[in-house]
């Protein structure tokens, strides 16, 4: 049996923390709203959903990031509306991620591209590495600026246009997984040998020995196979070249294995 894809959603602030507030709107209010939304739309396309709070309720950005490490989630996707020092003078969505090249980048990309289509001015993605539900969530994530709560454009449309934009993020996130099980799927090439590093049942355990790997210079990448991901480094015809790439990689401490696919 296929395992089901999951994703936490986190709504942003609530409780004592009301986020930005233009006039009687608070931020943790809409973020509340179009989060439930945005999980109605991936349970009605089959994806699992848990959520960080389901009610008005403060939650530090360390423990939301804990929440989302002690769940079974593949995916972490935070839900924020933006805001600027001059109330009006900018519109629009921002993806926020801790940095580029991996799996959380992809899942931004979707995302804003699925949103745009639905007519949000799309901003881009951002680096934040100093964000704590980005920079300690060892899962792939995403936080989402949904648009300005102090323009009133944006609010307008957010309000119009709330069940579009969940419909939009939901169809991001099911492109995500889609192409994250292609990318893994077709890793394993037939003839070659290749050097194993780990097994683990956790993706995102996997994806950060792979972020490891390839920081220490090799060519680490992951395969999913009954339910388990396999990391390894390198493919090589010759075998003598991938011995000797096992003999560095244990050098360094890693519990190797040369595998022939």
């Amino acid at each position: 049996m296929a395992k089901q894809n999951s994703v936490i959603i986190d709504p942003g602030h609530g409780g004592s923390d009301p986020g930005a507030v233009y006039g009687n709107r608070r931020e943790k209010d809409d973020t509340l709203a179009l989060s439930y939304d945005i999980g109605n739309a991936l349970e009605r396309r089959g994806v699992r959903v848990e959520y960080t709070r389901v009610g008005d309720v403060y939650n530090s950005p360390y423990e939301k990031a804990q929440i989302g490490n002690s769940s079974t989630a593949d995916l972490f996707l935070s839900i924020h509306r933006n805001a600027m020092a001059v109330p009006g003078s900018a519109s629009g969505t921002l993806s926020l991620i801790f940095g580029r090249g991996g799996d959380a980048e992809t899942f931004a990309e979707n995302i804003n591209k699925k949103l745009a289509a639905v007519g949000w001015n799309d901003l881009g993605i951002s680096e934040r590495p100093n964000l704590v539900v980005l920079r300690d969530t060892a899962l792939p994530a995403v936080l989402v600026e949904v648009g300005f709560i102090d323009n009133e454009k944006d609010n307008d449309f957010f309000d119009e246009n709330m069940s579009r934009t969940a419909d939009a993020i939901a169809d991001g996130i099911v492109q995500t997984f889609a192409e994250l099980e292609k990318q893994t799927a077709g890793e394993e090439m037939p003839g070659f040998y290749m050097v194993q590093t780990g097994i683990y049942r956790v993706r995102a355990n996997a994806e950060r020995e792979v972020e490891h790997l390839k920081s220490q210079g090799f060519p680490a990448f992951m395969t999913f196979k009954d339910g388990l991901y396999y990391v390894r480094a390198g493919a090589f015809r010759n075998m003598e070249n991938a011995v000797r790439q096992e003999q560095e990689l244990r050098k360094l401490g890693y519990p190797t294995l040369l595998v022939k696919t």
